[in-house]
């Protein structure tokens, strides 16, 4: 049941970034419900690989170069995909830290909700 309120709330921050910022476009519920998908599957599967291979550039940058893993996620899923788009890397960028900062809120909200239960 978690799993289903985050995954459509993180469609709706989706489609609240783009009222928000206008280089990073969706097309409607569907396709940010899409969106959200492909951006948490790249998330589990994709970006652990790569924060693995870039791990002397994330020490030499203090841990800065994170943020260019994540807008590349960001910006690899909408090159995919065909009713989300970004406008650029810097773009990406800035999507991608307003969309992580929504999660941030929605983890918490839901976290509250949905309490960890005890083995």
């Amino acid at each position: 049941m978690k799993l289903i309120f985050s995954w459509l709330l993180h469609a709706l921050s989706l489609l609240a970034l783009t009222h928000l910022y206008s280089g990073v476009e969706v097309t409607g519920f569907g396709a940010a419900l899409v969106a959200a998908l492909v951006i948490g599957l790249f998330n589990l599967i994709v970006r652990p690989i790569l924060v693995v291979l870039t791990f002397p550039v994330t020490v030499v940058t203090l841990g800065l170069f994170l943020f260019v893993i994540n807008a590349l996620m960001f910006w690899a899923v909408a090159g995919i995909l065909d009713g989300f788009q970004v406008q650029g890397f810097g773009a990406a960028l800035l999507g991608s830290l307003v969309y992580s900062a929504f999660g941030i809120v929605i983890d918490s909200a839901l976290e509250r909700l949905f309490p960890p239960q005890p083995l």
